[in-house]
């Protein structure tokens, strides 16, 4: 499965959450993680926000993706709006609450087909 996030701080705050994720044992046996520019827009200089991309693979758990992003963003002096894409499927965190994350959790484990945790 691919999902992309974007922080809402920008880039030197999605880099802080790819460090942070490669960091944390159960991510990052189950999930490749790097960072690609945006195309920029017009009149824009340089690259738009950041994109992090992230492969999952066998033993793939959105339980534990998803704690991991809400453990970074409560790490975070301002903490960022984290939008998760997968396919067509949105998820946003920004408030941080378990009902939040049960929410992300669920929708990730509808998206892939299951995920290592209960629905």
């Amino acid at each position: 499965m691919r999902l992309e996030l974007q922080v809402g701080l920008g880039a030197g705050e999605l880099r802080s959450l790819q460090g942070w994720l490669r960091a944390d044992p159960v991510v990052r046996r189950s999930v490749v993680v790097g960072v690609r520019g945006g195309v920029p827009g017009p009149g824009d200089m340089g690259t738009a926000l950041d994109v992090l991309e992230l492969v999952t693979g066998n033993g793939w758990s959105a339980a534990s993706f998803v704690l991991a992003v809400a453990a970074w963003r409560q790490s975070r002096p301002q903490r960022p709006r984290v939008e998760i894409r997968r396919g067509e499927t949105v998820i946003v965190l920004v408030e941080g609450s378990e009902e939040e994350i049960a929410r992300a959790v669920r929708a990730l484990e509808a998206v892939g087909g299951g995920g290592g945790g209960a629905r």
